[in-house]
């Protein structure tokens, strides 16, 4: 990011704009701060200040074409984070470059890199960027597995299969009523058949039984969410939420969770009675939220644009899967 950023009072908000850029192989390009700026030394998903008069888009053309030497051409929202550092607070507006033209290099002299998407743990980042590499890391499908007492392992294999098959690459298994025995037994046998194709595995259970089956993550609940004070996992695990308004939203971001899912955004046949969202609802509470957020309630596949579109990570489904 360009040296602008130091002339900024400590109360101001920062507003940046950054971008996530891939090529051909799906790597991500990232460039080093330069020492004596703001967060020096660290690596960064490119970007710079948004200055007066512009619009985000207007200062992303200009900041990547006078950092990296390229002409972009098609965008797409990613995720904005709101973070306070002690010296400044900043807004980044963070966005997908879906089309670029030219040869990326480091135009200000500024080492840059090409890296793998499961390789950008590896690499120090500033605080404020942690979410976009989990944006960066997360699938545009949550499948959500559903299980019913009366459905035998056959009919749950089933279902886990259609999910499967929809190229899904993140699964919460879920079954409210079933005994905490029968769960685990289950958890066990879903991760089985998730593991081959490398999709994560998260337990809307208790953390406890997430490190018990060695899955990948714990789902919370808007009611277990809300007993918390702190997150219940290490950074090794997924940690998500289920929300459903703005105070429920800030305060999984405010425990550290990874990402959350909002509903319902549209009217479901499981709960008639529950007013939607509606999408310009959505689209203010994401806008709030400073991790990745899923759509889920009343959604069909046709609705991955529309929720792309107003900054979701994409969307989650239970009967979305099944009916595909």
């Amino acid at each position: 990011m360009s040296k602008s950023t130091l002339n900024i009072e400590p109360d101001q908000l920062l507003h940046v704009a950054v971008g996530v850029i891939r090529n051909s192989n799906g790597d991500v390009l990232i460039a080093k701060r330069a020492e004596d700026l703001h967060q020096g030394g660290l690596w960064e998903f490119p970007g710079g200040k948004v200055e007066p008069g512009e619009t985000v888009q207007q200062a992303l053309k200009r900041e990547l074409f006078e950092e990296l030497g390229i002409d972009i051409e098609q965008i797409a929202p990613l995720i904005k984070i709101q973070h306070a550092y002690p010296d400044r607070n900043v807004l980044l507006d963070v966005w997908q470059i879906k089309v670029f033209s030219g040869e990326a290099y480091g135009k200000e002299r500024q080492p840059v890199c090409w890296v793998p998407v499961e390789q950008l743990k590896n690499y120090p980042f500033p605080k404020a960027n942690w979410p976009i590499r989990r944006a960066i890391e997360l699938p545009s499908l949550y499948g959500i597995l559903d299980i019913h007492e009366s459905e035998s392992e056959t009919e749950i294999i089933k279902k886990l299969t259609l999910i499967l098959k929809s190229g899904c690459q993140l699964v919460q298994l879920r079954g409210k009523r079933l005994e905490e025995a029968r769960f685990q037994r289950l958890a066990v046998l879903t991760k089985e058949y998730c593991c081959k194709p490398g999709v994560k595995l998260l337990l809307n259970s208790s953390p406890r039984l997430v490190k018990l089956t060695e899955s990948a993550g714990v789902h919370l609940s808007s009611r277990r969410l809300r007993s918390l004070s702190s997150r219940p996992l290490g950074e090794r695990f997924l940690v998500s939420a289920s929300c459903h308004n703005e105070e429920e939203l800030q305060h999984a971001c405010r425990i550290g969770v990874d990402f959350v899912v909002l509903s319902p955004v549209l009217k479901t046949g499981s709960h008639p009675e529950t007013d939607p969202l509606g999408w310009e609802c959505f689209r203010r509470l994401v806008e709030s939220c400073s991790v990745p957020v899923y759509a889920l309630g009343g959604l069909q596949f046709s609705d991955q644009e529309v929720a792309r579109s107003l900054g979701a990570q994409g969307i989650a489904g239970i009967s979305l899967f099944q009916a595909k």
